[in-house]
């Protein structure tokens, strides 16, 4: 029962999109680690804070387009709308989650603790986006961008502009696969007067301001190699990832919609990791 219970809950979350984000948080804590070194419970604080954070949005997500997702057949079998889940108990995730990320934020210094709350603003926010502009994928995309960002705060307990250079990849990595990922409710969210860049400009459309984010990914990751003087291996993951980027909108393009959840899910989950294990092996292999 309790495993089902936590399974049930993971669906819920999408606890296994978290291989999106959390390695480039990582990667940032790898990076601030070799100019400051960090403890172990400072790691175990930040991933228990992130942790928080995205239960907390992903259960307000879900709380918040109750409505939408039972009218959606792609959407209406997930715990809440399927009745797997009650509304009450979402909210005491909600809650539970929140605090938590405060508490462990608070942990993490007094600049963490002062910005908790604005970054489950931002979380929160994302969720109503979609009822008034289409450009909601870059506010899902910036929310998810503070990952790398936060992370470095935690770790160094100051702000370094460089940082900013991940957590923009991540930024315009995560948006430019969320247009793809609506490509596949164009005709629900436009007869519910729902926005996205993919019901409001069309697919085709679409799929270029994708590709141009994903070009922007690229060009952000490779200013990070400049801008934390990485060596030849974060290189070498850098132009495969280029290529794995290559792939998924040469999977996903006009007739061919039925590959979205093979590059959603499994793409993108190498190209996280690669970002992860390329940080790692390049400044173990320097310091060695």
């Amino acid at each position: 029962m309790l495993v089902r219970s936590i399974a049930t809950y993971g669906r819920l979350i999408k606890f296994s999109h978290t291989v999106f984000a959390l390695p480039f948080a990582l990667s940032a804590l790898l990076l601030a680690h070799r100019e400051s070194p960090i403890g172990w419970m400072t790691l175990v604080w930040i991933v228990l804070a992130m942790a928080g954070a995205r239960s907390a949005a992903m259960g307000f997500n879900r709380l918040v387009d109750y409505e939408i997702d039972r009218k959606n057949p792609r959407t209406a079998s997930r715990p809440l709308t399927s009745g797997e889940i009650d509304k009450r108990s979402v909210m005491l995730l909600i809650l539970v989650s929140s605090v938590a990320f405060v508490i462990c934020a608070a942990f993490l210094g007094k600049l963490c603790l002062t910005l908790s709350l604005p970054v489950l603003g931002v979380l929160f926010f994302y969720s109503y986006t979609k009822r008034f502009t289409s450009l909601c994928h870059l506010v899902l995309g910036f929310g998810i961008g503070l990952a790398p960002l936060g992370a470095w705060i935690a770790a160094t307990g100051a702000i370094d502009l460089r940082i900013l250079l991940l957590s923009g990849a991540l930024m315009t990595y995560v948006a430019g696969f969320d247009i793809l990922y609506a490509c596949q409710d164009v005709d629900f969210d436009r007869n519910l007067d729902l926005f996205s860049i993919p019901s409001r400009w069309g697919i085709p459309a679409a799929l270029k301001a994708s590709t141009l984010l994903h070009v922007m990914t690229a060009g952000f990751l490779l200013l990070t190699y400049f801008a934390f003087d990485l060596g030849a291996i974060y290189l070498i993951a850098l132009f495969i990832i280029m290529a794995l980027l290559a792939l998924e909108h040469y999977l996903v393009r006009p007739g061919h919609l039925d590959h979205i959840n093979m590059a959603f899910f499994h793409v993108n989950s190498i190209i996280s990791v690669l970002l992860l294990a390329a940080v790692w092996m390049d400044l173990w292999v320097r310091s060695g």
